[in-house]
């Protein structure tokens, strides 16, 4: 299987990608890690991009595409799920027509649906160990002892993509940038939306649901 998981910041695409890879055996492929281990081996397309992003700029389009392209032509028999990518409508048509020429189309394009409002206590909730990485949340995943992490006694912290600023900018970029993607893919009769406000657990039996009536 060949998906693209979509869903605003803090919709739970991390978890729900850990899920499917899990079942299905799919290689996930997130444009961020990728980006960062290309820079990291110092390969020509790291090379490209660390100009770029030394200066300041985005990298652009053709550069993550050919990063993504690479990658997937590496990917296992399973199929892969694209996360983070794509994040624009001109990217989606790029990739279908980096994997047309492969002879591969992309097979079903996963939305979860979240309430801005829901969004936002999610993430403005969250609080992370500086130490060990560990994430709690204020309302529904406290630490035992209130603003220290259970497993070495750091005080967490508020990372700053989670200020209610950062968040509310980030959902704005995601509406306007992002959300067109689904009626993109819609017109090809690929998109499943999920109810993404409830309990990751429920969310991913809801996937499964879709994705073992479309693969057999």
């Amino acid at each position: 299987m060949r998906i693209v998981l979509l869903g605003a910041p803090g919709a739970g695409k991390g978890t729900q990608c850990k899920s499917l890879v899990s079942r299905y055996g799919l290689l996930h492929l997130s444009s961020g890690d990728i980006l960062r281990q290309e820079r990291s081996e110092g390969t020509e397309l790291g090379k490209k991009a660390q100009r770029y992003m030394d200066s300041g700029a985005l990298v652009p389009d053709e550069i993550i595409i050919e990063m993504m392209a690479k990658a997937i032509d590496n990917a296992p028999a399973a199929g892969f799920i694209l996360d983070g990518f794509p994040r624009t409508v001109n990217q989606a048509v790029a990739l279908d027509k980096a994997l047309d020429e492969s002879g591969q189309t992309i097979d079903a394009v996963l939305n979860l649906e979240v309430d801005d409002g829901i969004i936002e206590k999610r993430m403005t909730g969250r609080r992370s160990c500086p130490q060990c990485g560990a994430v709690y949340h204020i309302e529904n995943m406290k630490p035992k002892t209130e603003g220290v992490c259970d497993h070495d006694g750091t005080e967490l912290i508020q990372r700053p993509d989670d200020n209610p600023k950062v968040v509310a900018k980030r959902l704005e970029t995601y509406h306007r940038q992002t959300e067109p993607l689904v009626d993109y893919y819609k017109k090809q009769g690929i998109v499943h939306d999920f109810d993404a406000n409830d309990e990751a657990e429920v969310v991913a039996s809801s996937i499964f649901d879709a994705l073992d009536t479309l693969s057999t």
